[in-house]
């Protein structure tokens, strides 16, 4: 018996060194790093949805006054996931904000320059929850997205 409860020490701080010795253990996130899930979320008047919205590419174009604005960056492409709460389905979907930009342009002779994102409310390549309503409203003013 003893020899069992030696052997089975042995493995679990073995597996105990394992784990305190693995690369996640050693890749922590630093202070400034860190981003609160909370801030990358929006949610609908009801509050029956959640979206987040993951920024895939963006325009090598610079800012006209970056003195005035800040740093900015033009975002052409995201990726929006929505999460119904009531009954935790989530829904994905690309768009392309320069060519909806476009085709507003064309059907409801409307233009708008609201693909200007702060670089500083980006965070791990999420937009941060309060301007979700600025890249998407191209999108809803055309019945894409419906939040």
């Amino acid at each position: 018996m003893s020899e069992e409860n030696e052997r089975e020490s042995k493995e679990i701080s073995s597996d105990i060194k394992s784990i305190l010795d693995s690369d996640t253990a050693k890749s922590r996130t630093v202070f400034e790093e860190f981003t609160d899930e909370r801030t990358l979320v929006s949610y609908d008047a009801f509050g029956t949805k959640q979206m987040k919205i993951k920024i895939i590419e963006v325009s090598d174009e610079n800012t006209a006054s970056k003195w005035k604005f800040g740093d900015r960056v033009k975002v052409t492409k995201i990726l929006v996931t929505i999460k119904y709460l009531t009954s935790q389905e989530v829904e994905e979907r690309e768009f392309d904000i320069e060519a909806i930009e476009r085709e507003l342009q064309e059907k409801r002779h409307y233009s708008s320059s609201n693909r200007w994102i702060p670089a500083d409310e980006i965070k791990n390549g999420y937009v941060v929850g309060s301007r979700h309503t600025t890249l998407i409203s191209d999108a809803s003013a055309l019945d894409y997205i419906v939040f």
